[in-house]
């Protein structure tokens, strides 16, 4: 007989963890970076990774030289330059969708918790329904919906409070070393599956390679 599952919900990272992206923040990067005379390298992205968009667009901003265009307006068109790829075919990690379905099935709510901002979460969670025909994810909380960004602990806090839940009793799943901070910070039961950056492992850390296979009892071992 299949265990019980411990979480009240599960509360997932968007770029990195459910879908792969983090390719496309990349090109956006560097086209933006192309039209300016300060040196971006690839170090330069990772070095960005969970980091929200307000703070890595004024890293952008100083390292590019960019004069002309304001923080808000790199990001309306970094967003447009991924979301022109996501809308042609969402490309989701592996083992996340199958595990988010599953999920839903067993009665678990489920969260969008990111540093993108709101319009590109709901194209991700519309996508999501496309894929399934579930509506999977209850509540989606993004980068332009908290003061704070990752690695502060507020855009997780804020999901457990929005479903009435305390934060120890909700999954949290980051690919990012800034994510999984933030994540921990609020005292979710997180858990870091690494993809483009190195994820440190600690003592209490919980760190899984990948998603294959993962069913919704095995996330009872955070417990």
């Amino acid at each position: 007989m299949t265990s019980p599952v411990l979480a009240a919900a599960v509360l997932w990272d968007l770029d990195g963890t459910l879908v792969e992206s983090e390719g496309y923040w990349a090109l956006a990067e560097q086209s933006l970076a192309q039209r300016y005379p300060g040196e971006w390298t690839h170090e330069d992205g990772l070095a960005l990774t969970g980091l929200s968009l307000p703070v890595s667009c004024q890293i952008m901003r100083d390292k590019m030289g960019i004069t002309d265009i304001t923080v808000p307006e790199m990001i309306e068109e970094l967003t447009d330059g991924v979301l022109h790829h996501l809308n042609q075919q969402v490309h989701w990690r592996p083992g996340a969708l199958e595990l988010a379905a599953k999920l839903h099935q067993a009665g678990v709510r489920q969260a969008i918790v990111t540093m993108s901002i709101r319009r590109m979460a709901m194209a991700v969670r519309d996508a999501a329904h496309a894929s399934t025909g579930l509506e999977i994810f209850d509540i989606v909380v993004a980068g332009d919906d908290v003061e704070n960004g990752k690695p502060h602990p507020e855009a997780y806090l804020k999901a457990a409070d929005l479903l009435g839940l305390e934060a120890a009793a909700c999954v949290a799943i980051e690919d990012s070393l800034n994510g999984l901070t933030s994540a921990e910070a609020a005292g979710t039961r997180a858990l870091g599956v690494p993809n483009v950056v190195h994820l440190p492992e600690q003592p209490g850390r919980n760190i899984w390679p990948t998603l294959v296979g993962v069913e919704p009892h095995h996330l009872n071992e955070l417990f």
